[in-house]
């Protein structure tokens, strides 16, 4: 027999996310579990598209992204964040804001290191810092409000974290952390000594009054914040497998090295195409959230009208249901049958929690308003096509 394999693999399974998008498929269900678009993106960038595909490029570009690309990505980002972004010195583009993060986590840690992660988490937060051989260290945050408690993540800093990672507005949750949280955040980051790695893909979905505060914009955090993001999410191109870091050069360096052997480059032609929409003006992004703002409450008031309980998301395109009347021991049983039974994909809530946490699951609403009311549709059978298993006495 061969020798075994790696046991750092052996600790995770796959994709969870990915998987119910294999189930949905397999049912022919509404798929509400992975959350990509069913919607084109913006025209001027299809419109560029279709001149690349003539036009090029469509050999390598600059292995760190490509200069117009660089360059635009900073004027833009420069604009929201509020600070002059170097596009030579200060970002790194990647394949993605998967890669982005896994990038980020090779660049600041050691294997032994320790990472802080919030739970409920993104699942890949803790596949990246097991695959760059650091521990994670798990600090929750508390139902309903997904708030953390201050001594709890002390706590965890006390265990000398290399760094902390934070997704804001969070995925699965949709919590948008307060400049006051984040404030507490960056003192205990200072008073031990500890990188930043944020997710801040969902920078333009916060439903007011919510704010998103940049955690590299408050004092003192530059130096320490390794901010990752991608185009994914705000133009619509999920496939398209753009995104980046920004951070100081020091750490930068550090970054292309990681990402010149991860990847070598990102796509060039979708590089090339992309640029239109980050010359947008900030009518685009006004528009983008009132298109988002109409799906949230098309689709909660929705829920609200089935009576299913669910969450009330202060950003991104997530939403929260609770299924404890159901009776399911297994939320990705529920899942399963959910996809099968009535027709609707979802996610189990578990595959997010560090803590035993089995009576959530979660939808996505990044869908037109049709396929939205198909789910809904759907979802009004149920309770009738899934009877709960709720013993009575």
């Amino acid at each position: 027999m061969p020798q075994p394999l790696s046991e750092r693999t052996a600790s995770f399974t796959d994709s969870v996310i990915r998987r119910m998008t294999r189930v949905s498929l397999k049912y022919g269900a509404v798929n509400l579990s992975q959350g990509f678009p069913d919607f084109d993106p913006p025209q001027a960038i299809l419109e560029r598209l279709a001149q690349v595909a003539r036009e090029g490029p469509h050999q390598y570009s600059v292995t760190w992204g490509a200069q117009n690309f660089r360059e635009a990505l900073a004027r833009k980002q420069s604009r929201y964040m509020g600070r002059t972004i170097d596009p030579d010195k200060e970002i790194v583009a990647t394949c993605g804001s998967t890669e982005a993060m896994m990038c980020a986590m090779m660049t600041v840690t050691n294997p032994g290191d320790k990472v802080i992660v919030f739970s409920p988490f993104y699942e890949n937060y803790g596949a990246d810092t097991i695959l760059s051989g650091a521990e994670p260290i798990y600090v929750p945050l508390h139902l309903p409000a997904f708030t953390f408690d201050v001594d709890e993540l002390e706590a965890a800093f006390r265990q000398r974290a290399k760094a902390l990672v934070l997704c804001n507005p969070s995925n699965p949750c949709g919590r948008v952390f307060t400049r006051e949280e984040l404030l507490t955040i960056a003192e205990m980051a200072t008073k031990y000594d500890t990188y930043v790695i944020t997710d801040e893909v969902y920078e333009h979905i916060v439903y007011a009054p919510h704010r998103h505060t940049y955690f590299a914009t408050l004092p003192g955090m530059w130096n320490r914040t390794l901010s990752c993001s991608s185009l994914s999410k705000t133009y619509s191109i999920t496939g398209w497998r753009l995104g980046y870091i920004i951070a100081p050069e020091e750490i930068i360096d550090r970054a292309k090295k990681v990402h010149d052997f991860l990847t070598v480059g990102c796509a060039a032609p979708l590089q090339e195409a992309v640029i239109p929409g980050l010359e947008f003006g900030q009518d685009y992004y006004d528009d983008l959230l009132a298109k988002y703002t109409h799906k949230k409450d098309l689709f909660l008031k929705g829920l609200d009208d089935l009576h299913i309980s669910h969450n009330d998301p202060e950003g991104a395109y997530y939403v929260l249901l609770d299924i404890r009347e159901y009776g399911y021991e297994s939320d990705l049983q529920f899942c399963k049958n959910l996809a099968r039974e009535v027709g609707v994909g979802a996610v189990p809530g578990s595959s997010f929690f560090r803590e035993p946490v089995n009576h959530l699951i979660r939808f996505h609403f990044a869908k037109k308003d049709e396929t939205l009311l198909e789910a809904l549709n759907r979802l009004e059978q149920l309770k009738a096509k899934i009877p709960s298993r709720k013993k009575t006495i």
